[in-house]
C-alpha cells in the first residue's frame, strides 16, 4: 500500500454499502479526503477527518457548481449520474475511478438472447455488451454510460458490480433467508435444488477492489474490471451458511423452477440460469484477493441483518419482492411432497447410474480392496 500523504481525494457517494469502507482505506492511506454526496444518509463509520459536500450527484448543473474551483489528484465515483459526474471532473483530477454494473453484458439482463438460453460462463470483460437497445434498454445505458467514462478520462479504471451485500444493503438477498429465520420457519422452497450461480460481491471486497486501482494506477488506466467475490456460492449453499451462521434449522425443499415462486425472489431473474463473471484480469493485473471469503461474508451479513432488520412491507422488502407469505409456501410445499409421494415406482429393469468414470460416494466401487504401491 503506497502512501499517499497530502493528495487530494474525492468520493462521489461515500456513504453507501462500499463507499465506507473505501473512505476509510483512502484516509489511512493518507489522502485528505472529501466525500460528495446529498447528505440524507451520514454514517457514524465516516472518519471525522472527512470533509462533506452536500450537493445532488444527479444533478449536472448542482454538480459543476460543487466542483467549481475545486481540483482532486484521485475522483472514485461510485454514486450519481456517471456520465456527468465523468464530464464535470475532465480536466479536475489526476486519476478518475468509476463504478458501473454488469447489466453492460449482453445477456445479464435478457438470458433469451442467448441460444441456448442463458449468460456463457463465466464472463469476461471483453465479452459482447448490449448494442442494442430494444435488447436491454438499461444495459444500453450502461454501456452508453461506460463509453462517455473513457470519452472524459481515456485513463480512468472503470469497476462493473454484481450484487451487493453486506451492511446497509438496499437490496440485502440474505434478508429473504434471515427473516424467515427470525419469524421461526423451518422450511424453506428453493428452485432445482438451489444450484444457481450469482456473482455477488461483499461490501470490504468490493471497495478493496476500488482501493487497488488507487494504489495501482499504471496497471488500472485505461481498463474495465468485473468485481466480485473469488468465490460464487450457489442458492442453497448461501441459505445453509446463513442457517449455519444463525443456529437454525431450515429445511431446504427443492421444487421446479417453474412452481417454485417463493425461490424466485432469490435468484433475483426469470430463468434460473448462471451469471458468473471472470476475475481474471483483477487478480492479474491488480493483485486482487477477497479481503473477506464469501462463506464468513454471508456469516457476517446474516448476523448484521439480525442487529439491523429491514422494516416489514418497507423499501427492502418491496425491492426484494417477497411477501413472506407463509400459510401459501406451506400449502405448496405440502402439496409438492404428497405429488411426490404418489409417483409411481418406475421399476427399471436395470437402474441407472452416474457413469463408470465417477468413482465418489455412491459411485464405481474399488477394483482392489487395498491400494498396491
Amino acid at each position: 500500500m503506497l502512501a499517499r500523504v497530502g493528495e487530494r481525494a474525492l468520493v462521489i457517494g461515500g456513504t453507501g454499502p462500499t463507499g465506507i469502507p473505501l473512505v476509510r482505506g483512502l484516509v489511512d492511506r493518507g489522502y485528505d479526503v472529501t466525500i460528495l454526496h446529498r447528505g440524507a444518509h451520514e454514517r457514524d463509520e465516516t472518519p471525522a477527518a472527512v470533509e462533506h459536500l452536500h450537493h445532488d450527484p444527479y444533478d449536472g448543473e448542482d454538480l459543476a457548481r460543487a466542483m467549481h474551483g475545486r481540483t482532486f489528484d484521485v475522483v472514485v465515483a461510485m454514486y450519481g449520474r456517471l456520465r456527468r459526474i465523468a464530464e464535470v471532473t475532465r480536466g479536475a483530477t489526476g486519476r478518475f475511478v468509476s463504478v458501473g454494473g454488469v447489466p453492460a453484458y449482453r445477456g445479464w439482463m435478457n438470458p433469451w438472447l442467448h441460444r441456448p438460453h442463458g449468460l456463457p460462463v463465466p464472463v469476461a470483460e471483453d465479452a459482447p455488451r448490449v448494442e442494442v437497445e430494444d435488447e436491454d434498454p438499461k444495459g444500453y445505458r450502461i454501456v452508453r454510460t461506460e463509453d462517455a467514462v473513457f470519452d472524459n478520462h481515456p485513463d480512468a479504471a472503470h469497476f462493473r458490480y454484481p450484487y451487493v451485500y453486506g451492511p446497509y444493503q438496499l437490496v440485502p438477498r440474505e434478508w429473504l433467508v434471515v427473516r424467515r429465520i427470525i419469524d421461526g420457519r423451518r422450511r424453506i422452497v428453493v428452485a432445482d435444488d438451489g444450484l444457481t450461480l450469482h456473482h455477488h460481491g461483499y461490501t470490504e471486497n468490493l471497495a478493496h477492489a476500488l482501493l487497488l486501482a488507487v494504489d495501482r494506477p499504471d496497471a488500472a488506466a485505461g481498463k474495465v474490471f468485473n468485481a466480485g467475490d473469488e468465490e460464487v456460492l450457489t442458492v442453497r449453499q448461501v441459505i445453509e451458511l446463513i442457517a449455519t451462521a444463525l443456529d437454525h434449522e431450515l429445511e431446504i425443499v427443492s421444487l421446479p423452477w417453474d412452481i417454485a415462486a417463493p425461490a424466485w425472489p432469490m435468484v433475483g431473474q426469470p430463468m434460473p440460469t448462471h451469471r458468473v463473471m471472470d476475475l481474471t484480469r483483477l487478480r492479474h493485473d491488480l493483485g486482487y484477493r477477497d479481503v473477506t471469503p464469501a462463506r464468513e461474508a454471508i456469516a457476517l451479513t446474516a448476523r448484521w441483518l439480525v442487529e439491523h432488520p429491514c422494516p416489514p412491507g418497507g423499501q427492502e422488502e418491496m425491492v426484494l419482492t417477497d411477501p413472506f407469505d407463509y400459510r401459501a409456501e406451506d400449502r405448496l410445499i405440502d402439496g409438492w411432497l404428497a405429488a411426490r409421494a404418489s409417483m409411481p415406482d418406475p421399476s427399471f429393469a436395470v437402474r441407472p447410474g452416474f457413469g463408470l468414470a465417477y468413482s465418489g460416494p455412491g459411485g464405481r466401487a474399488r477394483s482392489k480392496p487395498e491400494f498396491e504401491e
